[in-house]
């Protein structure tokens, strides 16, 4: 017999109720954020491009709530990112919700007044005055780097508000040039990094000359900026495990998913453009198990060749807005 429409909204109405006699679905998995001391979900909520798509305000902010719910505490944004429009979004549940997440921004300047000003404005977009991690965002080359550190560098705004308890802990990342990442793990002190992690960057020869062999190895973030970063005991933050999508079809996406989260590794952040991303994200979450590494071998060898240089070269335009 077919519903009324009082009959469906008196239905919905009860639904939370119900969820919460017989059992909510269980939380996503947290693990440590390296030598931190804290917890973080193993999958974060990504602010970019796919957050800042979403057209409806409510839907994006309800979105965004329900992920939080299910246990998704790790919080991805940037000064850059929409604008403005993913920190100002974000900052709108921090009034009832800041204590219930791990919140990340970054700082895509170079010169350090510059940096200030954009942290400044971060906190004022998040409603808050203190941040989980702050990142110098996206390392781009050896070059940037040295920009980086300068006297003048955004480097030393980073390692100033951590030492004033604005951000718990600093960090950095890229998804352009691994040499530059493990460059950077190597001379600075910080607690964590955001690389890119897939299957289909893992033993891949690359670097910003072209996909060709690297003097230092064969350029992939897995063999040369993960061994640092683990060996220091740095939070791991995998991001582009889906390769911004391009690699959806190539392979099973649970199966992209957990190659990343089979690394050492402390979470994968993920955007979520659709609704329904949060609740299939958390499913696969809450079910991981790690791929065996033969298993993991085959993955990466199933990626066909021009698919990896594709990706390569995507990412060596790309820019997250």
């Amino acid at each position: 017999m077919a519903l009324s429409r009082r009959e469906f909204l008196g239905g919905a109405a009860l639904a939370p109720l119900a969820a919460r006699a017989f059992g909510a679905p269980a939380s996503v998995p947290t693990r440590a954020f390296g030598r931190t001391g804290a917890q973080v979900s193993v999958i974060g909520f990504g602010g970019g491009t796919r957050f800042v798509s979403y057209q409806d305000e409510d839907e994006a902010l309800a979105v965004l709530g329900h992920a939080i719910d299910l246990g998704i505490n790790y919080l991805d944004t940037a000064h850059s990112y929409g604008g403005g429009k993913s920190e100002e979004r974000i900052g709108r549940l921090m009034a009832a919700r800041r204590k219930d997440v791990f919140l990340a921004t970054k700082l895509g300047a170079r010169k350090a007044d510059d940096a200030r000003r954009q942290l400044e404005l971060s906190l004022k977009r998040l409603r808050t005055d203190r941040l989980d991690v702050l990142h110098v965002h996206s390392l781009e080359s050896p070059e940037d780097l040295e920009a980086i550190e300068a006297r003048d560098g955004v480097l030393g705004v980073v390692m100033e508000a951590r030492d004033q308890k604005i951000t718990r802990f600093a960090g950095i990342t890229g998804h352009a040039h691994p040499l530059a990442m493990k460059m950077a793990l190597e001379r600075h002190d910080f607690d964590c990094a955001q690389m890119a992690l897939n299957a289909a960057r893992a033993r891949m020869s690359f670097d910003d000359a072209g996909p060709r062999t690297h003097p230092m190895g064969d350029g992939s973030y897995e063999d040369l900026a993960l061994p640092v970063a683990i060996a220091k005991k740095m939070g791991v933050i995998a991001m582009k495990v889906f390769g911004q999508d391009r690699l959806i079809g190539t392979a099973p996406p649970e199966k992209l998913l957990y190659y990343a989260l089979s690394l050492p590794v402390s979470l994968t952040s993920l955007g979520m453009p659709r609704p329904e991303l949060v609740d299939r994200n958390a499913e696969l979450a809450r079910g991981f198990r790690p791929l065996p590494e033969g298993e993991r071998e085959k993955l990466r060898a199933s990626i066909a060749e021009p698919s990896r240089r594709a990706l390569a070269q995507y990412l060596r335009q790309h820019r997250d807005a």
